[in-house]
């Protein structure tokens, strides 16, 4: 079954402030395969947002990048979070080329999320990471990123 979009839309933005700042959308929450998990989080092209050239700013990308990850994160494990907080440990990013107006990313869980279920149910610290692609909204990428989770025991 397809994870609730409106309930983790909410749950994220109650969660993280600063994604409600920006304006972010959380598009779509989707399976992705045999056992992943796919977010898509939009930026609506708004001028407090901006850089100096008139594009979404560096920070702006990286925040929507990192949130859209966490809404991967959130879908795939939040049966997990009366036990377990998501931590992100570390991020890459890439920024390719100029982004002009709304743009979307679109995050995807890089490890079998059965496999870091397994790790954490075993008594571990699992670590995974989750890609994110950038683009503008006629599907142009512009910018790469790698943000790296945990699943710290509560």
């Amino acid at each position: 079954m397809a994870p609730d979009v409106r309930q983790i839309a909410v749950g994220l933005l109650q969660a993280v402030p600063f994604a409600r700042t920006l304006g972010f959308e959380l598009v779509e929450v989707t399976p992705d395969g045999a056992d992943g998990m796919r977010a898509v989080v939009r930026l609506p092209d708004s001028p407090p947002t901006h850089n100096h050239v008139g594009g979404p700013h560096a920070g702006a990308l990286f925040t929507l990048g990192e949130t859209a990850s966490g809404a991967v994160v959130l879908a795939a494990f939040g049966q997990l979070f009366e036990r377990a907080v998501p931590l992100a440990t570390g991020a890459e990013i890439r920024y390719r080329r100029l982004a002009m107006g709304a743009v979307r990313a679109t995050a995807r869980l890089g490890r079998p999320a059965a496999e870091v279920l397994a790790e954490f149910e075993a008594g571990d610290r699992p670590e995974f990471p989750v890609s994110v692609e950038i683009g503008t909204e006629d599907g142009a990428p512009t910018t790469e990123m790698t943000v790296h989770w945990t699943l710290k025991p509560r």
